[in-house]
């Protein structure tokens, strides 16, 4: 059996839960995640597995 994890849907799920707890939190996070992205996707890793 082999489990794979994209970073996005992971990075995704994340964020969304520590919304939920801490609604505050919602510009740092969503910034973060914009930034993680956007740097994987130029450095061409938009498709690194875990």
């Amino acid at each position: 059996m082999s489990l794979h994890l994209s970073i996005g849907p992971l990075v995704s799920l994340i964020a969304g839960i520590l919304i939920l707890i801490m609604p505050k939190l919602l510009n740092v996070i969503v910034a973060l995640y914009l930034i993680v992205i956007g740097v994987l996707g130029l450095m061409g890793m938009h498709t690194l597995r875990l």
